[in-house]
């Protein structure tokens, strides 16, 4: 790594509807594996994960919520402070992408100034059950100034590219904040990520 090499901390939100494939697009990104059968997150679950873009680092505090209506409450005070937020919707789903664009707008209501948001149609392997078509999600992404990828977190398709294109979008302010925007509660699950060493690939 380049002794010149900085680092900046970031905080990241997932959001979307229940079973849209949220953790299973984390634990790709940060462990590279992919289960058939994962578990609804209850609550929130932590993890981190770190990208490599030229002389800069960015490391990745990610908030995986839960997508059920129970849990709608709660979802602010994961997002509050986020830099970044993925919002996901399953594209075999309308109502995902319809509940995706809900979250979109809370965002932008409520999130903080110049949060970088992308928005992802998960389920990339499973294109032959498309209900949500990838124009239709490319435009409201272009008009309201998202970032937008379609993924398959069984596939591996896209994930890494998403994370990457976030981290280029962060600012990189000279005085990086490390852990601002960091929650002052433990999370309900606390997965410990394999850490693997940056730029390796």
């Amino acid at each position: 790594m380049n002794n010149n090499n900085k680092i900046f901390q970031f905080k990241l939100v997932l959001l979307g509807e229940a079973a849209v494939g949220k953790s299973s697009l984390v634990l790709r990104f940060v462990r590279g594996h992919f289960l058939d059968y994962q578990e609804s997150t209850i609550g929130a679950a932590f993890l981190a994960q770190t990208v490599c873009l030229n002389d800069t680092t960015v490391k990745f505090e990610i908030w995986d919520t839960a997508g059920q209506e129970r849990y709608h409450t709660l979802a602010p005070m994961y997002y509050r402070g986020a830099q970044a937020a993925i919002v996901v919707y399953d594209i075999r789903s309308q109502d995902s992408f319809e509940r995706a664009i809900k979250w979109v707008k809370e965002l932008q209501r409520q999130g903080s100034p110049n949060i970088v948001i992308a928005l992802a149609g998960n389920k990339l392997d499973l294109a032959a059950k498309r209900k949500v078509e990838t124009a239709e999600a490319q435009q409201y992404a272009e008009e309201n100034g998202l970032l937008f990828m379609e993924t398959s977190a069984k596939t591996a398709q896209n994930v890494n590219e998403l994370f990457v294109e976030i981290a280029k979008k962060l600012p990189k302010t000279p005085n990086p904040r490390p852990g601002s925007g960091r929650l002052p509660i433990p999370p309900i699950e606390n997965n410990n990520q394999r850490k693997k060493p940056c730029c390796s690939n």
